[in-house]
């Protein structure tokens, strides 16, 4: 029987060409997956134009409580911190020197009315003497004279009484206006000065306050030709609503109104003054404290919400968006902002009705790709009051840091170490 070899060479060959038959069937990719992208459908909706402008607090009446007279003050009739009543004394000079005054007023206007009887009697003799000749017409015009200056003397000396009375009066320091008198400047024993006029207290009316903020006037000219062309509609000066937000990032409960706004802008930073007034029943609102008062100016009838998260800012700050087109495919469109309500921006132009934007899943699409687009599943909004994002960030960081240098701190860092560990 006969055996017949193949070549090793056609063995090699064979099977080289089947294992890169095998290697191609494994490098074929499947066919790509659509990616699926959250959109929101926007409408046009009426949004508040609301300008968020920086200001100050101040008292709706602030009265500083100074001397009037000069002399010791002998006692302080108050608590600090208290309210007091329009009226009520506060501090109590010593007035021994002003009675003294006061009663010699009072002696020298007797003393100048006793002298009028005398002269209008001598008026009352000459004037039937010159008419028989028994005495000279010198004499008789003499006396009406005299007559004269002892009316001037009782006029003068009822003067010097009503000043002597007002000055015993200012010895009573009393609280010129209804509200919470501050530090006492003064102390019994002290001597205050009517030239100077000492300061002693200071009294504030703290209910209802004022809050005055500063308006760019290219701001102001913006809202005005808005409202000329019909883009806006107001309510009115008198109808304007304020609302604050505190320090803390908080809003402040009670609602305000518009006072005025100033009429000649400030030369030297190109703004205006706004007041606004708000009720402070509770106190919360201290003179001087920064807040940020948010005025509602009017009525953006055509403007558009996008969740913050759609929004696109490239290096230069524009914002742009994707717009899931009719045929699925993503479309780059640059929209204009003029600031944020809530969780979402507001968009002024760039958007049209029924246009679906992509809020979810931007990072994983490029212009032109085909999208699948779905309902965006977005987070609640916070409660109304809530702090800011900013604040409640720096809270956070806050008790992080309390936390470090807690316990586990000063047991050399223990707990630290996984910690970064685990972030590394």
């Amino acid at each position: 029987m006969r055996v017949e070899r193949v070549p090793f060479r056609l063995i090699s060959v064979a099977t080289a060409a089947i294992v890169l038959a095998a290697c191609g069937q494994k490098q074929s990719a499947p066919p790509p997956q659509t990616p699926e992208v959250g959109i929101v459908t926007v409408q046009p909706t009426a949004v508040p134009v609301v300008s968020e402008l920086p200001g100050r607090t101040s008292a709706y009446l602030v009265a500083q409580v100074r001397a009037r007279v000069d002399g010791i003050v002998l006692r302080r009739e108050f608590t600090e911190g208290a309210i007091v009543k329009a009226g009520q004394r506060l501090y109590k000079i010593d007035p021994a020197p002003y009675i003294a005054a006061l009663n010699t007023a009072k002696a020298t206007l007797a003393k100048a009315q006793a002298n009028l009887v005398t002269q209008n009697a001598l008026v009352s003799r000459y004037k039937v003497l010159v008419q028989a000749n028994a005495v000279s017409k010198q004499d008789y015009d003499n006396a009406v004279s005299a007559q004269g200056q002892a009316v001037a003397d009782v006029a003068s000396g009822k003067a010097a009484v009503d000043t002597a009375q007002i000055n015993l009066g200012y010895t009573d320091v009393v609280s010129p206006v209804t509200g919470q008198v501050g530090i006492s400047q003064v102390t019994p024993g002290a001597y205050v000065q009517a030239s100077a006029a000492t300061l002693m207290s200071t009294v504030q009316q703290l209910d209802p306050m004022y809050v005055d903020v500063t308006q760019s006037s290219l701001e102001g000219l913006k809202l005005r030709r808005a409202i000329q062309e019909g883009r806006l509609s107001t309510n009115g000066p008198n109808a304007a609503k304020v609302s604050l937000v505190l320090e803390d990032g908080r809003v402040y409960a009670q609602k305000g109104k518009l006072q005025f706004s100033d009429i000649t802008v400030d030369q030297t930073t190109g703004s205006v003054t706004v007041r606004a007034l708000f009720p402070n029943a509770d106190r919360v609102l201290l003179p001087g404290m920064f807040v940020r008062a948010r005025i509602e100016e009017g009525i953006n009838n055509n403007a558009f919400l996008v969740p913050q998260v759609g929004v696109l800012h490239d290096q230069k700050g524009q914002a742009s968006v994707y717009v899931v087109g009719k045929d699925d495919k993503v479309v780059p469109t640059p929209i204009v902002t003029s600031g944020t309500q809530g969780q979402d921006w507001v968009v002024e132009s760039g958007l049209q009705a029924g246009d679906r934007v992509i809020v979810q899943g931007a990072d994983k699409v490029k212009p032109g790709v085909q999208v699948k687009p779905v309902a965006a599943q977005l987070p609640p909004p916070p409660p109304p009051g809530a702090p800011s994002a900013d604040m409640a960030t720096a809270s956070g960081y806050a008790n992080a840091a309390s936390a470090a240098s807690g316990p586990a701190a000063g047991k050399g860092g223990a707990s630290a170490a996984p910690a970064a560990s685990a972030a590394q």
